[in-house]
């Protein structure tokens, strides 16, 4: 009786957090489908919820890559690791386009879609070079402080950890500094995410309340196509992934601590708004320091698995609408290119930024006022696989990276230890 009291209290103290957000998001979607628009009333709540949580990831993201950087014993070690992490990132990219674009040549979509007229607004017109220097930098100090210059962000963490690296003892005082900073925003982090069960419950109803009815329309063959192959690489490829980092422990540590992460991806459509979740998750999973602080921020923004699949099948569809062929060779090497393009270039905040739709039309040749509301609306509504795929990737991606640079032991030793 009492060891039976004892597993009880075990798995109540080690699952209660994931419990709660259980909870939270169930009840949350039982709201949304019972009251539908009306639950906008309670959106606040979970607005609220990922003010704070975005609030804080621009400090997140600063301390945890600027201290990794400036922690790495070797100057060496930053590039090696730089080039593992492009390299696995780059691979699971293309793999996971590949098998959203075999699924769509198996089953092709042929329908008619519903041209909705939806506002453009948050598309804005620049050239290539300006794009791409907006993409990399910001033009003021107090502009890096905003998710929407994470990537720039990214890069001036990286050169300050560097500089606080290659600074020897004059910059130990201030890399104590990064960690400590590292430390508070943890904590801060941890106070938030209390809150999680009740912000994520209000966003889940407030997604199921709005959108829910439009998943059984004009667009429901393309979007079943798409969660169902979505579904696949998440369960299959991504245990691959994970049995090739660590044997069949690592394919057990990966799913026992991808849970909270995931219900984060899906309640937030958020890559960016995952990266504590991730952190956390990757630290339970013994991953080290210097790789998880690198690998889960520069992930968000720049590793997109979910983005990818996406690009296709949002390209499929415009094909569809206008009936053109999609089995050319020429034409399925260039959608490969636009994924990985836009697996880069697409911002992590929820349903944030059109360039892909706007690459794909473009490079394609489709009439921009029709092609584009069609595109618009399939990535609304495959945000929270897209975001699920996204997001999860970087986790298994850092254990793919540590396999690659600490060896195949990598996970045993840790845990031994």
């Amino acid at each position: 009786m009492n060891l039976k009291n004892t597993q009880s209290g075990s798995f109540l103290k080690n699952y209660k957090s994931i419990l709660l957000l259980l909870g939270g998001i169930l009840a949350g979607s039982i709201l949304g489908l019972v009251f539908g628009k009306g639950v906008e009333v309670i959106k606040p709540l979970g607005d609220i919820f990922l003010n704070l949580l975005f609030t804080a990831i621009i400090p997140l993201v600063f301390f945890t890559i600027a201290s990794s950087i400036a922690n790495l014993e070797k100057t060496e070690k930053l590039g090696k690791l730089f080039v593992i992490v492009i390299g696995v990132f780059l691979s699971t990219v293309l793999i996971s386009a590949i098998l959203m674009l075999v699924a769509v040549l198996l089953f092709p979509i042929q329908q008619d879609i519903i041209l909705s007229k939806i506002p453009l607004e948050s598309v804005q017109s620049a050239n290539t070079g300006s794009q791409i220097t907006q993409l990399l930098t910001a033009g003021d100090f107090y502009e890096l402080l905003s998710r929407k210059s994470m990537l720039a962000l990214i890069i001036f963490s990286f050169l300050i950890g560097f500089a606080s690296l290659q600074s020897g003892e004059k910059g130990k005082d201030f890399s104590r500094f990064l960690n400590s900073g590292n430390e508070v925003i943890k904590q801060l982090l941890h106070i938030i995410m209390k809150a999680a069960p009740i912000g994520l419950g209000a966003y889940f109803a407030y997604q199921v309340g709005i959108f829910g009815p439009q998943l059984f329309g004009a667009y429901a063959k393309p979007l079943g196509l798409y969660y169902a192959v979505c579904a696949f690489y998440f369960v299959v490829f991504f245990s691959l992934y994970a049995f090739i980092a660590g044997g069949k422990l690592g394919f057990k540590v990966f799913w026992k601590n991808n849970i909270t992460p995931s219900l984060t991806a899906l309640g937030t459509c958020s890559s960016i708004a995952t990266i504590p979740a991730n952190l956390e998750g990757a630290e339970q999973m013994n991953i080290p320091s210097h790789i998880r602080n690198v690998v889960i921020p520069l992930g968000a923004p720049l590793h997109k698995d979910g983005s990818s699949m996406s690009s296709i099948i949002k390209i499929a569809v415009i094909f569809a609408m206008f009936g053109k062929d999609l089995t050319d060779p020429n034409t399925i090497l260039m959608a490969l290119g636009i994924t990985v393009i836009v697996s880069v270039v697409e911002g992590g905040i929820p349903n944030g930024g059109y360039i892909g739709e706007i690459l794909a039309i473009t490079v394609y040749g489709f009439p921009m006022e029709q092609a584009l509301p069609a595109a618009m609306i399939v990535g609304t509504l495959v945000d929270p696989m897209a975001t699920l795929l996204n997001a999860n990737g970087d986790l298994v991606s850092a254990m793919m990276v540590t396999r690659i640079s600490e060896g195949k032991k990598w996970l045993t030793e840790k845990l031994v230890a």
